[in-house]
């Protein structure tokens, strides 16, 4: 089953360490399957408040979502992130079509 993994990025110090973790990122993400769903953007807050920017990577599963957060190439640059930036980081599944709302009932 399809799995994502979302950060919700709250607060960012600009530097030159964004520029190294965006030119690597992709290179982590390739061995694993993953890309690039939502990255930052523009959104339009229509309830409460939104502080900060939204990503989505895609994977094809939880457990590729899991090797690639654990994998020497991410770990190697996931500091530049945690030592610039407050967010917060889950991995969660996608879901199986067609799929009703009812479906998380039971």
């Amino acid at each position: 089953m399809t799995a994502y993994a979302v950060a919700h990025m709250r607060q960012v110090t600009p530097g030159p360490w964004m520029v190294e973790y965006l030119e690597k990122i992709d290179a982590t993400l390739a061995p694993f399957g993953g890309r690039f769903m939502v990255h930052g953007g523009d959104v339009e807050v229509v309830e409460n408040s939104w502080p900060g920017h939204l990503i989505v990577i895609e994977f094809p599963d939880r457990q590729h979502a899991r090797d690639w957060y654990r994998s020497s190439a991410y770990q190697q640059i996931l500091k530049l992130r945690t030592d610039n930036s407050e967010s917060d980081v889950i991995f969660v599944d996608g879901i199986e079509h067609p799929h009703k709302a009812t479906d998380v009932l039971g």
